[in-house]
């Protein structure tokens, strides 16, 4: 299982870093680790220590679960990694996204509430 996990936030933080749009070395240098040293996290080669673990979750706006909880449904982890971007906004931006995220579930609601035409009896 230890190989397992280490190859799991490997990829987690892999695929984070590029979704972010941020190479190996830019990660590196955020964090204040080596190159290698990311590359070696990455490839689930290493046992990364706290330190490091945490300097990479809070570059990469990761919530600490998703690396930790391999089986954890896919519906959580994206809601633990969206509560984690919103803690990293300012208030204000805050208060927008979720102004913003009230009125598009309301236009949802909305949508779902109104009958579809394959939905009515001919």
């Amino acid at each position: 299982m230890r190989k397992n996990i280490l190859k799991h936030i490997g990829a987690i933080v892999s695929a984070k870093r590029k979704e972010n749009h941020l190479t190996q070395q830019q990660l590196a240098q955020q964090t204040g680790r080596g190159l290698r040293h990311i590359q070696n996290v990455e490839k689930g080669r290493v046992n990364a220590s706290i330190e490091v673990l945490a300097d990479v979750i809070y570059q990469l706006r990761l919530s600490a679960d998703v690396l930790f909880y391999p089986d954890m449904p896919e519906v959580e982890q994206q809601a633990k990694q969206l509560l984690c971007q919103l803690a990293a906004c300012t208030e204000s931006e805050r208060v927008f996204l979720l102004k913003t995220l009230e009125y598009m579930m309301g236009q949802i609601m909305q949508c779902r509430s109104k009958p579809r035409p394959e939905d009515t009896p001919d």
